[in-house]
């Protein structure tokens, strides 16, 4: 072999020994830059900001609470201890943090704001995959506003979550007069409230034992009201438990009627138009199953007069009226 072409294969050799080992630095390099990175100019940072897209708050489930204006949260970054911060929602909803400023998250759940959180820190240059975390340490809008026929209305401390029946225990429970609806507005969506039904089934009870978070208001319905007077046991206004009650569900509500009561000239008190109108109510007959029952509506008025006074019969309307509006204000029936 001459001695030129030996000497070519030498440095081809060579070559291709240093193409490796540039390669193989340049690897090494790659897979060791740490994911905490320089402070970019500023300049650039501000930059970076202005263009990056905000994060929309979407709370696609009302039951999943969001950040308020007024919580304290702690912020932290997985492996960058120094990054911790505990900082309060401002009144504009927003949350000032170190290097990256004001972000705003005030309605967002906490994945979401934890999103927002990270894609700025990308986007100012400080990490590449930023695992933030978002701890709501202090609710401020914490009371659950109790209205309606509760014993006593009022606004309830709450830290996280409750269930319905407890916050309606804080309010002393529910009034004679209490309906069966209830409706609960959560502060996250105030324009779209929900309502649950109260129900003595144990099962049904169990679905309508819905969370309740803290500001959230429940109102609980008032109930329509049946009155009976006149020659009955216990003159009362009724409450309607159920949706619908007859007259002789009434009656017995009421303890029923004394022996002296004038039943064929019993009257059904109704409100057509604002105008109060007597229908007669073949109450012997009823009694008997001669004759069928008459469903009541809210606010009727059931008047059974007694036999014994000559003017039971003839008793006016204004009187029978006020008679219901006094056992509205002091008999109404537990």
């Amino acid at each position: 072999m001459r001695p030129s072409t030996k000497i070519h294969e030498v440095i081809l050799a060579v070559l291709v020994l240093a193409f490796f080992t540039l390669a193989g630095n340049r690897e090494a390099r790659s897979q060791n830059v740490p994911s905490v990175q320089t402070q970019p100019d500023p300049a650039t940072l501000a930059k970076s900001l202005s263009t990056s897209e905000p994060v929309v708050p979407g709370n696609k489930n009302p039951s999943v609470p969001v950040v308020g204006i007024g919580d304290l949260l702690k912020v932290s970054v997985l492996g960058a201890p120094d990054s911790d911060q505990e900082v309060r929602v401002g009144a504009d909803g927003t949350v000032v943090l170190n290097f990256i400023g004001a972000v705003p998250i005030a309605g967002q759940t906490t994945a979401e704001a934890q999103a927002a959180i990270a894609k700025r820190l990308i986007a100012g240059g400080f990490f590449t995959e930023p695992q933030v975390s978002v701890f709501t340490k202090e609710y401020v809008t914490q009371g659950v506003s109790v209205l309606g026929e509760v014993q006593k209305p009022g606004v309830y401390p709450v830290l996280g979550a409750r269930k319905l029946f407890d916050v309606l225990s804080l309010a002393g429970g529910t009034t004679p007069k209490a309906g069966k609806l209830i409706s609960i507005t959560h502060r996250d969506t105030p324009q779209a409230p929900t309502s649950v039904s109260l129900s003595n089934d144990a099962s049904e009870s169990v679905q309508s034992n819905v969370d309740i978070y803290p500001g959230d208001t429940i109102v609980v319905s008032k109930a329509g009201l049946v009155y009976v007077v006149g020659d009955v046991h216990r003159p009362s206004g009724v409450p309607m438990d159920n949706t619908t009650m007859t007259v002789l569900q009434a009656i017995a509500m009421a303890e029923g009627t004394n022996p002296t009561a004038a039943l064929n000239k019993a009257k059904l008190i109704r409100r057509s138009s604002g105008v109060p109108q007597e229908i007669p109510l073949p109450l012997k007959d009823m009694l008997a199953s001669k004759s069928a029952d008459v469903r009541l509506q809210a606010e009727d008025i059931v008047f059974v007069p007694s036999s014994n006074a000559k003017k039971a019969g003839v008793r006016t309307l204004e009187a029978i009226i006020q008679t219901a509006t006094g056992v509205a204000m002091y008999g109404v029936r537990p």
